[in-house]
This record gives C-alpha cells, sequence and structure tokens, in this order.
C-alpha cells in the first residue's frame, strides 16, 4: 500500500453493526472504509446530506489529530449542519484505534485519506 496518497469511499454500507470494526484485522483499504462505515449512525433528522472527512492513521491504527470536514452538503440549518457533521466525526474517533495488517500499517502511517459518509445509509 505504499505511495497511497487519498481514500476515498461513500457511505452506503447497511445499517445495524455497531462497531465491531476495531477487533478485525483489516487488510485492505476497502476493509478500513467498511469498518469505518459501520460506526456511522446519522443523525435521524439528516435528510440526503453528505460530509467528506479527512484524516490520517499512525501505523498503529490510531488518528493523526481529529477528522476534519473538507466539504458538506447538509440538509437544514445550521444546528442540523453542526449536528451532523459531528456525528461524522465521532463515528472516526469511536471506530478507531483500528486493527491494521502488518502489510497495510506499513504504507498507511500519515497519509491523508478522504472518507465521505452519507445519510440516509443505503
Amino acid at each position: 500500500m505504499k505511495g497511497v496518497a487519498e481514500l476515498v469511499i461513500a457511505g452506503v454500507m447497511s445499517a445495524g453493526i455497531v462497531c465491531p470494526s476495531s477487533a478485525a484485522t483489516l487488510n485492505s483499504m476497502d476493509d478500513v472504509g467498511a469498518a469505518i462505515q459501520s460506526c456511522w449512525t446519522p443523525p435521524a433528522d439528516a435528510g440526503n446530506s453528505t460530509v467528506t472527512l479527512s484524516f490520517s492513521f499512525k501505523r498503529d491504527g490510531t488518528l493523526i489529530g481529529p477528522p476534519r470536514p473538507t466539504a458538506a452538503k447538509v440538509a437544514g440549518d445550521e444546528k442540523a449542519r453542526k449536528s451532523f457533521i459531528d456525528a461524522a466525526v465521532a463515528a472516526v474517533k469511536n471506530c478507531t484505534p483500528l486493527n491494521f495488517s502488518p502489510d497495510l500499517a506499513q504504507g498507511i502511517g500519515g497519509n491523508v485519506f478522504t472518507l465521505q459518509l452519507v445519510s440516509p445509509k443505503k
């Protein structure tokens, strides 16, 4: 995975799974995206909203700093926007640390990734 600079994942996982991801060994960036998506629960009143977060991992699966919103299209007022973005950031924080396989850990440290979280989940 050396040289990986970005990851874009659409938020289309099914609901009902609550953060089992941190225990499983993740072997690919698809696994990482699925793990984080499993922790995502959009606010009930989010409508058709999206937020893109940018973040980096250490090789041990912890975050380097907090996820940062880089783009958001949120239905509703400023309060709804803040609630949606806060829920997305919390999903990433609460889902980490992740358990990377040795091969994945070698190439992941310090790279910047993006993740798009979508409501409603499909």
